[in-house]
């Protein structure tokens, strides 16, 4: 089963807690990390442009950037923040977009994003 992107949130943080991360390293590492078959790795969204499983860790990636726990460093690559690190802290954190809307950028993120 290929997991939400909300599911993915803590994983992506887990994987660049010791530096910086290329994306699709990260979208690799996941996949054998939750073990995805052959075909679910494969598995293409509607536009046929993109694998489901790499949407998913884009969108995880990207609301963790909008909540300040991820920044991004250059193209394709991103490192955890500060406020990452204090949310790795405790491994009983459940880091999805209920813990992601104490952060008043990503609050603010998704008041933009309602009447889209």
């Amino acid at each position: 089963m290929i997991p939400d992107y909300q599911m993915l949130m803590r994983p992506i943080l887990e994987c660049v807690s010791s530096g910086e991360g290329a994306i699709n390293d990260v979208v690799e590492k996941l996949a054998d990390r939750f073990k995805l078959t052959d075909e679910e790795r494969a598995e293409l969204l509607p536009s046929g442009k993109q694998t489901r499983f790499t949407n998913r860790v884009n969108w995880a990636k990207s609301y963790l950037k909008q909540a300040g726990l991820v920044s991004i460093t250059r193209r394709g690559y991103f490192e955890i923040t500060d406020k990452g690190h204090v949310a790795l802290s405790d491994p009983s954190t459940k880091i999805n977009n209920a813990y992601l809307e104490q952060f008043e950028s990503f609050s603010r993120f998704q008041e933009s994003n309602k009447g889209s």
